[in-house]
């Protein structure tokens, strides 16, 4: 099945909200990017925007809802199953947004702005957190998360987005990075490991 939306928690780790200087939130802050934005890395080359200032990357645990929300629905029963992806991000053009207070999609919804591995099983909550989620630039690991680390937890995001936006079979949510988020450059090897398990990369073009 298609996806249909592509729902993003911000600020939902507490490090990363301090490395950039963000008020930490006291409720769910979510955003949104276009469907065009969607990528799967299989390892090929993808095109970044050249002219509007630094790219970064936010490497994050993303699920993909199997069935419509209705209240009291658990989590195991919601998600499907899981990806890791990169929320890449034009940080100079999201600072400038935030002066105005205007929404961060020019920052956030560009083509192959939200990559996701290949699609794994999900095995719960609580084996979820047993295990980091990693993303490696050029051999180096830059970032290390893991969902029990979240500000705000897996139920409290299904249950805000469903209730502010609807949630159903298809919708996909980027739930947030861990610290160490940086700059990217043309040529740049990313992989993202599950489990220390290599599941999907890229490289970084014009």
């Amino acid at each position: 099945m298609a996806i249909k939306n592509i729902y993003c928690v911000g600020r939902n780790y507490m490090q990363h909200a301090k490395e950039l200087k963000n008020t930490v939130p006291t409720s769910p802050f979510l955003f949104a990017k276009p469907t065009h934005a969607l990528v799967e890395g299989q390892g090929q080359t993808i095109s970044m925007p050249q002219d509007q200032g630094d790219v970064h990357y936010e490497v994050e645990f993303v699920v993909h809802i199997g069935k419509r929300y209705e209240p009291g629905t658990r989590a195991e029963e919601l998600i499907d199953k899981i990806a890791i992806g990169i929320d890449f991000t034009l940080r100079e053009v999201q600072d400038e947004l935030k002066k105005k207070g205007l929404p961060w999609l020019l920052a956030k919804g560009f083509p192959n702005s939200a990559v996701v591995s290949q699609w794994l099983p999900f095995e719960g909550l609580e084996a979820a957190a047993s295990f980091d989620f990693t993303l490696e630039m050029n051999g180096v690991e830059m970032q290390r998360g893991n969902i029990k680390e979240m500000i705000f937890d897996i139920p409290t995001i299904l249950d805000f987005s469903a209730k502010h936006f609807g949630l159903d079979e298809g919708d996909i949510i980027f739930t947030g990075t861990p610290a160490g988020v940086g700059k990217t450059a043309k040529g740049d090897h990313l992989v993202l490991r599950w489990k220390e398990e290599k599941v999907g990369e890229l490289f970084i073009g014009d």
